[in-house]
């Protein structure tokens, strides 16, 4: 044990060593470190939760163990460890553990650390197994922390594009728009922005060996290669509703159940999400179909078979990954007419921003449509905060009353609309 802990060490220098792209929130979770909760970071692999642990980190001294480690595989004494970890490290009261889910019962040995006063730092992959963990044995004692892959803000802070008032000149602007339109193709994983990676060939594999670890493995998965073709299929119909019996007839599921439960654990995994239809029943909201969307965009052009750009399923895919990221409880909607509105976000009880998202609206009649999914949607929901993000269009627009805010969405991502 001591060894591998040495070993591990060595790791640790080498990841402490390298420079890092600050992650967007990383000053509040450092304020954090004195409330003697245990801190969680949740998210997908190679998403950079380890790099923001470290940054968390950065002025303490700290015990290491990543648990990503076929040595520790079948650990069951945990004391064992700990004094690996004190003849290595000294008596240290900080640790950092590092794809911890990967181990049986971690969460009693942490719940123990914890009321013996240590701090400490963990990191999962599987969102359904630790918070399952989480929220029997660590309920009250946890703070988490959700991290996926580059925002398009922390991406253009990766490319040394400066965001300063040029920004308001078209020629800035113009640059500005290439980087989004890369970030919308390649996504966010920092591997791809800041690496020097062939980004399908390290995208492709990613999903892969997502699917074996975190899924195949886990859930003892029989049919790996439907697995893998329904994991395609979803992406390539990213920003599209699905039911479970269309993508079962699609990817030739015999079961509904199996296929449910495939799809949840792709989610788990951190690959895609559902979003469901709003209804003001909660029947109907499970019941309605439901969109998916791909947690990077990237995975889209990696696994999705995607012929051809449609940007304007990109563009709402990202604005999804935003909304997600930045924690907010929305729903797609859809009415008996068949209009819709791409994303209600409710708060308290209320709904508080009705968002439709259209590549180009310059076309009468795409503009006609946006708007009439928008109004309508304002008078059911009792919202008076319309917009529609658009590639680069921006105006205000008034009818019977309501204000409709046209705004390109690279604002709305930077928080400048």
């Amino acid at each position: 044990m001591k060894n591998i802990i040495l070993s591990q060490k060595q790791e640790r220098a080498a990841l402490l060593q390298r420079d890092s792209i600050p992650r967007d929130g990383l000053e509040e979770a450092r304020t954090t470190l004195q409330d003697g909760l245990i801190k969680v970071i949740i998210g997908p692999r190679r998403a950079g939760k380890s790099v923001f642990a470290l940054q968390i980190l950065a002025d303490k001294d700290f015990g290491y163990v990543n648990f990503d480690d076929e040595r520790l595989a079948a650990l069951t004494n945990f004391d064992d460890l700990l004094m690996a970890l004190t003849q290595v490290y000294g008596d240290v009261r900080t640790l950092f553990f590092d794809e911890i889910q990967n181990v049986s019962r971690w969460e009693l040995f942490v719940s123990r650390l914890q009321r013996s006063g240590y701090s400490v730092v963990l990191t999962g992959s599987n969102a359904h197994l630790l918070s399952r963990e989480l929220a029997t044995h660590l309920t009250g004692r946890y703070r988490a922390f959700h991290l996926l892959p580059f925002s398009f803000n922390e991406y253009l802070r990766a490319r040394a594009f400066v965001l300063d008032e040029t920004i308001m000149l078209r020629e800035r602007q113009g640059l500005l728009l290439g980087h989004l339109d890369t970030y919308m193709q390649v996504g966010g994983f920092p591997e791809t922005v800041v690496g020097s990676v062939d980004t399908t060939n390290y995208l492709t594999t990613l999903f892969e060996s997502v699917l074996l670890k975190d899924v195949v493995r886990r859930y003892n998965v029989r049919y790996a290669a439907k697995l893998l073709e329904l994991g395609r299929y979803l992406m390539a119909n990213h920003a599209r509703e699905y039911t479970f019996t269309s993508v079962g007839k699609a990817v030739g599921f015999r079961s509904v159940h199996t296929l449910e439960n495939y799809i949840g654990y792709l989610a788990e995994a951190f690959l895609l999400f559902s979003v469901n239809r709003f209804s003001w029943k909660a029947r109907e909201r499970v019941q309605a179909p439901r969109k998916v969307y791909a947690c990077d965009t990237g995975f889209v052009g990696a696994v999705g078979f995607r012929t051809g750009a449609d940007k304007g399923r990109l563009l709402e895919s990202v604005v999804a990954v935003e909304l997600l990221r930045r924690g907010e409880e929305f729903y797609s909607s859809k009415d008996s007419t068949g209009k819709e509105v791409d994303f209600v976000l409710r708060k308290a009880g209320e709904t508080s921003h009705l968002l439709q998202v259209c590549y180009d609206v310059s076309d009468p009649k795409t503009r006609k449509r946006e708007m009439s999914g928008l109004l309508k949607a304002a008078v059911e929901y009792s919202c008076a905060t319309l917009m529609i993000l658009t590639w680069d269009e921006e105006e205000t627009i008034t009818i019977d009353g309501k204000n409709i805010v046209i705004v390109p969405c690279w604002k709305w991502l930077l928080g400048r609309e």
